[in-house]
């Protein structure tokens, strides 16, 4: 019986023997990911020293700093807090980067999504760098403990496997496929598990695509999502890659604990309606619902494949008179591309309020609702008060349909508008 990807890469990272789901292993992870946020990074940073004794990370190439939440502060609380996150990056000769974008796009960016390598961070978000054959994991209790030992204690997860067969009809984005694999597996099908994404619809899926799939792996219950590398994924990451590591791959024997096959290929619009992440139905059950505000971006759906639809459906057309669109790319290199392809002089254009990649609005510090608004949504979430008030609502939907919603002030069919 062969071994899947997590199986693989999981061994190398504790030693190099072969290991099985359920197994227990020491694993050195190859890179240690963290934004700074109340509660955490500050926490860590102080616990270290005081608890164990160590002022100083043994090998900081291993670890990175992102500033990416908060950003531009608005107390001085906040800045004390990014200053302290800057001042033990440079005790530390760890690097700090800020205002660059989200960390879990940035990462990707800087080469820190190495085929093979394992990552840990306390947030599950950093699951997208498994688009590119890396094993990230939200450890968030285990954070500390990688911080102060070259080792973690991981238990080897099981994997449910996932072939996507068929393509996607026009207007039908990423966004929708990660909602329908929910809605055909369940929120709870892969709890505690790794989810692997395979299948020959792959092929069609540009690196933007997967990557708002593996990002919100979460949703299934899965510890994080992973795709065997290929001909897509290699040349970005081999060209950004900070570790020369052998990419591993599932062995077509590979022991899953479940696996399953969803054909894309007559798949509409969704959407997820609040107040949970679990309620996925057919856009065209909720055509007409009012709806105020508009937000793009997030590290789930903030880069140029869908700016790219919001600005198509935009293009030449106006947002209807007060309604407010947020378009925040999810980080700088998307920004400048962006401009570089006059998306963001459509989308300015027609209306939107255009800000520097920050995760603030996703998680409602900037764009606030107040009771009784809808927002059209491709954030991470839309439990209640995600957003600002506890009796607004949040509609996740891709990024064309944010922008269609725009322009009508209601939820609309965004392939009306392609």
């Amino acid at each position: 019986m062969g071994y899947t990807i997590t199986e693989k890469i999981l061994a190398r990272a504790s030693g190099g023997a072969a290991v099985r789901a359920g197994d227990e292993v020491r694993a050195k992870p190859d890179f240690v990911v963290s934004y700074d946020f109340p509660g955490y990074t500050d926490v860590i940073f102080r616990q270290m020293k005081d608890e164990f004794g160590i002022d100083k990370v043994r090998e900081p190439d291993r670890f990175v700093l992102f500033i990416d939440h908060m950003v531009p502060a608005v107390t001085p609380q906040e800045e004390d807090l990014h200053q302290n996150t800057r001042d033990w990056g440079a005790a530390n000769a760890v690097p700090v980067h800020e205002r660059k974008g989200i960390g879990h796009q940035v990462a990707a960016e800087l080469g820190y999504a190495t085929p093979g390598a394992l990552v840990v961070h306390f947030d599950g978000h950093v699951s997208q760098l498994g688009t590119f054959g890396t094993l990230a994991i939200g450890v968030r209790r285990q954070l500390l403990e990688a911080f102060v030992k070259d080792c973690i204690l991981i238990k080897v997860p099981a994997t449910t496997r996932v072939d996507l067969t068929g393509h996607l009809r026009p207007g039908v984005m990423a966004r929708d496929v990660f909602h329908h694999i929910v809605r055909v597996l369940g929120p709870a099908s892969c709890r505690f598990q790794v989810l692997e994404i395979g299948g020959a619809a792959l092929a069609d899926m540009s690196i933007d695509a997967r990557q708002t799939i593996t990002c919100l792996a979460m949703f299934t219950g899965a510890i994080t999502a992973i795709i065997n590398p290929d001909q897509v994924t290699l040349p970005y990451a081999r060209e950004r890659a900070r570790l020369l590591i052998e990419p591993l791959y599932s062995d077509v024997d590979a022991a899953y604990a479940a696996r399953h096959t969803i054909d894309l290929t007559n798949l509409e619009p969704v959407v997820v309606v609040p107040p949970s992440p679990a309620n996925t139905r057919d856009l065209s059950e909720v055509l007409g619902t009012e709806v105020q505000v508009g937000y793009l971006g997030s590290c789930a759906s903030g880069r140029i494949e869908d700016l790219r639809a919001a600005a198509q459906v935009l293009r030449g057309r106006s947002i209807r008179p007060g309604f407010q669109l947020h378009v925040v790319p999810t980080s700088q290199e998307i920004m400048r591309q962006a401009a570089e392809e006059g998306l963001l002089t459509n989308l300015i254009t027609a209306g939107a309020f255009v800000t520097s990649p920050s995760c603030d609005y996703c998680f409602g510090r900037l764009g606030v609702m107040t009771a009784g608004q809808r927002a059209v949504s491709t954030g991470t979430l839309n439990v209640r008060g995600r957003m600002g008030s506890p009796d607004s609502e949040i509609y996740i939907v891709n990024a064309a349909a944010v922008a269609a919603a725009a322009i009508e002030g209601r939820i609309v069919d965004p392939r009306r508008y392609l």
